[in-house]
């Protein structure tokens, strides 16, 4: 290849747009649609080809939605916890002004959320406590969109569950005669 054709490519290759976050993207819909087992294979094909050492932005994404198509809360568990070490890297590498900060800031609400819920559903009460307490702080980040509203509302249904929030140990509502 000479010199011109190099050049060339290489900014082809700074052009054209970062397809791994659009293919996420319809593994997600595939999960949505209710096709758990094909989307499972689907994200692990990507984590393969991402690598444990690739964009942790990538990394973060993925993993936080592969950890939604495992049967094992165990291992649901490892890939939030997978998720959460890419977003401190994106946070610890001091980029807080660029887009996958951005991006990540108004993921961790979900990211700790999901974690406490896992921790629960384990019987890791102080370890879910602690998640949640971190989620809910992290919380300020959403806006008043959907997507903040239903993180919001899940962070105050598992703090019902959990009894935190200053309410007390919740207990179902009793039964009328």
């Amino acid at each position: 290849m000479s010199g011109a054709e190099g050049v060339v490519v290489e900014r082809q290759g700074q052009a054209a747009p970062d397809a791994v976050p659009t293919r996420i993207g319809q593994v997600v819909m595939l999960h949505h649609a209710g096709d758990r087992e094909e989307a499972q294979r689907r994200f692990l094909d990507l984590w393969a080809e991402i690598g444990e050492h690739g964009d942790p932005l990538h990394r973060c994404t993925l993993a936080h939605y592969l950890a939604d198509t495992q049967d094992d809360p165990a291992d649901e568990l490892a890939w939030d916890l997978r998720a959460l070490t890419a977003a401190e890297e994106i946070t610890d590498a001091g980029t807080t002004s660029g887009e996958g900060a951005l991006a990540v800031r108004a993921f961790y609400p979900s990211l700790h959320l999901n974690l406490a819920a896992d921790y629960d559903r384990l019987g890791h009460r102080d370890a879910a406590r602690a998640h949640l307490r971190r989620a809910r702080g992290a919380a300020t980040a959403l806006t008043d969109d959907p997507y903040g509203e239903g993180v919001r509302a899940a962070i105050s249904r598992l703090e019902s569950r959990l009894g935190e929030g200053g309410g007390g140990m919740w207990t179902p509502p009793r039964q009328r005669p």
